[in-house]
């Protein structure tokens, strides 16, 4: 198959992929003012598949559009962080608690994805980290076999990737223990102790609120 006869995504779903890559991995930090011009030449297509994707990324709280100057991509407030620190508090301490006995099969998935984010914590690749570590958290909570509550968790990926990487660029001495974290889990859950896999994810997913205050650990 020629390159030529390899079908490209459209216009719109190009545009909204780069615009929320960019906004999910900080190239376009919070208040970064886009312009449909800029857009349309960055990935190549004309202004309108721009428009259309702008507006759904309106749709999902990412940006704010303003008639004739451009999309304004939106800081994470101090309410967003408090509403998903909650949520993940309420699925994650759930999910760990069910995850016990863990079967071998989950714990291996864990000491694979421990190690990739330790190797890409090594090699300064943040975003990467912020996508491995929540594929961690995503884990323990498909394995609990809940198809409703796993998609619910689902819905959280974006504002957990977008927290985490700005987590990290802000508080750099947080990845090291957020790696000690995660081990402390898979420790806990190796083990069978639920209630010491519960008392690690609520330390860890609750040190976000402290942001939500601004305070600093």
């Amino acid at each position: 198959m020629t390159l030529a006869a390899v079908k490209q995504p459209p216009a719109a779903d190009r545009v909204y992929t780069h615009v929320k890559q960019g906004v999910l991995d900080r190239s376009y930090e919070g208040g970064t003012l886009l312009t449909e011009g800029e857009l349309a030449e960055a990935v190549g297509v004309s202004r309108t598949p721009v428009r259309e994707a702008l507006l759904r990324l309106e749709a999902e709280g990412l940006i704010k559009l303003y008639p004739k100057k451009g999309a304004l991509v939106l800081p994470v407030s101090a309410q967003e962080i408090a509403d998903v620190v909650e949520t993940r508090l309420l699925v994650e301490e759930h999910a760990a608690r069910k995850a016990v006995p863990a079967p071998p099969a989950l714990i291996a998935r864990l000491e694979r994805l421990l190690a990739q984010q330790q190797e890409q914590a090594a090699a300064g690749d943040l975003a990467a980290v912020a996508v491995t570590d929540r594929c961690f958290h995503a884990e323990i909570v498909r394995s609990g076999g809940n198809d409703i509550l796993s998609r619910l968790y689902d819905q959280l990926r974006d504002r957990q990737l977008r927290m985490g990487v700005a987590v990290m660029h802000s508080h750099p001495d947080r990845i090291a223990k957020n790696l000690d974290e995660h081990e402390e889990i898979l420790d806990a859950l190796r083990s069978g102790d639920a209630e010491a896999a519960v008392a690690v994810v609520h330390r860890h997913v609750g040190w976000f609120s402290h942001l939500a205050r601004g305070e600093v650990r």
